[in-house]
């Protein structure tokens, strides 16, 4: 294991304002990339720019905002896997069902190359990400969790954002089963957890169970 700490890399991409992360370790030239966003193009020069390749493409859930650089990237590193949680595997391949139909436009993706499940560890370029179940945004939500030492980072994709949360009004939905989620699981990580939000700022586990209005003490939450 590399004594530097891992390195993390976002792009920002137009119009949704989602993020992409690049994560990789020091020394070594392979990467990860999660949730590649709408202007491929820019993850494809940060990943120039630092002279990385992907080693994987994961996905923290289906929706068009997170999965448009998918084929981009494919066609770019073609045997690079394309990573996805199961229960949401199908809206790659599904307009309606990754919402793009209902913007306008029908966008698919390639297929994944491998789904994964609750509790599994993920393993590419030196990392090892483990899985949980956060559905409520969407059904088949997955969080990605990297642990190096006593730090953890929780790659959230739209479960949690800093002061909010994501969006339930979609098909799939479901704020309860949204709050269950970050309850039983991310307010169950070490405060110090930084999330990496699908959209907005990171932060971490201590400042939302202290301040998030929809989750958070403001809504109740009791705080141990």
């Amino acid at each position: 294991m590399s004594a530097q700490p891992v390195q993390f890399a976002k792009i920002v991409s137009m119009p949704f304002d989602e993020n992409t992360f690049i994560i990789w370790r020091p020394g070594r030239n392979d990467c990860v990339v999660i949730d590649p966003g709408m202007q491929p193009s820019a993850i494809v020069a940060a990943l120039a720019e630092r002279q990385l390749s992907p080693s994987a493409i994961l996905c923290t859930h289906g929706h068009v905002d997170h999965i448009a650089g998918n084929g981009p990237l494919k066609a770019k590193w073609p045997a690079c896997p394309l990573v996805i949680g199961k229960g949401d595997a199908h809206k790659l391949l599904d307009p309606m069902a990754n919402l793009s139909g209902l913007y306008g436009f029908d966008f698919t993706s390639p297929p994944a190359d491998q789904v994964l499940a609750e509790g599994e560890v993920y393993e590419a370029a030196g990392l090892e990400f483990r899985v949980i179940d956060t559905p409520g945004h969407s059904a088949g939500h997955v969080t990605f969790l990297l642990t190096e030492g006593d730090q953890t980072h929780c790659i959230s994709g739209d479960v949690i954002f800093q002061g909010s949360v994501g969006r339930t009004d979609f098909p799939d939905g479901d704020f309860e089963a949204l709050r269950e989620a970050i309850h039983s699981k991310i307010f169950r990580l070490p405060e110090s957890t930084i999330i990496y939000p699908g959209h907005g700022p990171t932060t971490t586990v201590g400042a939302e169970k202290k301040g998030n209005p929809f989750v958070g003490a403001p809504a109740g939450y009791v705080v141990a």
